[in-house]
């Protein structure tokens, strides 16, 4: 990638016109253009004054591409604005090529790829059964029983499946996935993460579900990613020994507030997740799950639903990677920084503050 590509590249990030770049960096617009097309370059003086203006290193300018074009897959895609989805992109990009300059520095012969798919995945499904199947199969792949799952992205970091996060205010975006890598196989998952983690978690199961299903013609595959999502959190077992009453006894009449809290808590399942699932089983009637939306909706907990939040959860490996590479002295301080975006005694104390944020409110 050209010096060009990467003034742009920042740019994009931080959302910035080429006017507002020009005066920041005290150039003009018309050589910012010149600079991003390759007609000129920028003086050493010059590339000072843009990794200032854009809040990057003067190493970024230089480091090589790695990443192949990204195309998210959006949930909310023809809501999303152009010139957000541009930054967005810029983002992931610029994340994702210093994770796999990690990988490519600890572990050069494997080229950054240790991800595979579980033996039958990815599978075809033309049925809601199907999917339910699937999402069973693929816990048994990863020996993961019918418990709740304590943490979803250290559990697909631990797979393969790099995850990333993402600082992002829009409410119209939640989760992307796609494939990246020169060859366009190693598989990763973008979260929001300003977001209740319960919503977070639901959004990466749902974008593990576009990874591992293929819906046949018939099948809605954003229905399909969806009961996947809700499948893979809480198995069919689990779902009925937490909900269902004494054998023979029929449909629920109602589920409790208490109840669906509790449960909220416990698989990090949000309580209307839970009342879908419940319907989707045919736990509790059409009916009783629309006349709990319903409820829902009235009282506002269908934007902030009751009781505590579940905490957002964060990727830790490339973290991780450039730490092991720093320690062995494969990179020098100076290139950890550059590639994590940040000091490297602040992170680990960051991190511990923000947990005690969380901690502190979950007890309030």
């Amino acid at each position: 990638m050209t010096i060009g590509e990467r003034i742009k590249q920042a740019r994009k990030i931080r959302g910035m016109s080429q006017r507002e770049l020009a005066k920041r960096a005290e150039v003009s617009a018309q050589a910012i253009s010149k600079y991003e097309r390759d007609i000129n370059a920028p003086s050493s003086a010059v590339l000072l004054r843009l990794s200032k203006a854009l809040g990057v290193g003067v190493e970024f300018f230089v480091r090589p591409r790695s990443v192949v074009a990204i195309i998210p897959d959006y949930r909310r895609r023809r809501a999303f604005p152009k010139k957000r989805e541009a930054a967005l992109i810029a983002e992931i990009a610029d994340w994702l090529e210093r994770y796999i300059e990690i990988e490519r520095i600890l572990r050069p012969d494997e080229g950054g790829l240790a991800f595979e798919y579980p033996p039958g995945f990815p599978r075809s499904v033309t049925s809601m059964e199907d999917v339910e199947a699937a999402a069973l199969d693929l816990r048994r792949a990863w020996d993961l029983g019918s418990d709740p799952i304590e943490n979803l992205v250290h559990l697909l970091e631990d797979r393969g499946i790099k995850v990333g996060v993402v600082d992002s205010e829009d409410d119209r975006f939640d989760a992307c996935t796609f494939f990246a890598g020169y060859d366009g196989r190693a598989p990763v998952v973008v979260a929001r993460s300003k977001i209740p983690g319960d919503r977070q978690r639901f959004s990466i199961a749902h974008e593990l579900g576009h990874l591992m299903i293929e819906p046949g013609e018939g099948l809605d595959a954003e229905k399909a990613a969806h009961r996947f999502a809700g499948a893979f959190l809480v198995p069919e077992k689990a779902a009925r020994f937490e909900l269902e009453l004494a054998a023979g006894k029929g449909l629920r009449r109602d589920l409790s507030d208490f109840e669906l809290l509790a449960l909220k808590q416990k698989y990090g399942m949000s309580m209307q997740a839970w009342i879908y699932r419940a319907k989707d089983l045919g736990i509790i009637s059409e009916e009783r799950g629309t006349g709990l939306f319903k409820k829902f909706r009235a009282r506002g907990w269908h934007k902030r639903e009751p009781g505590a939040q579940i905490s957002s959860e964060w990727p830790m490996r490339f973290e991780i990677l450039v730490n092991l590479a720093l320690a062995e002295e494969a990179i020098s301080k100076r290139r950890a920084e550059e590639l994590l975006n940040g000091s490297v005694e602040m992170a680990p104390v960051k991190a511990a503050e923000e947990d005690e944020i969380r901690a502190a409110a979950l007890c309030r």
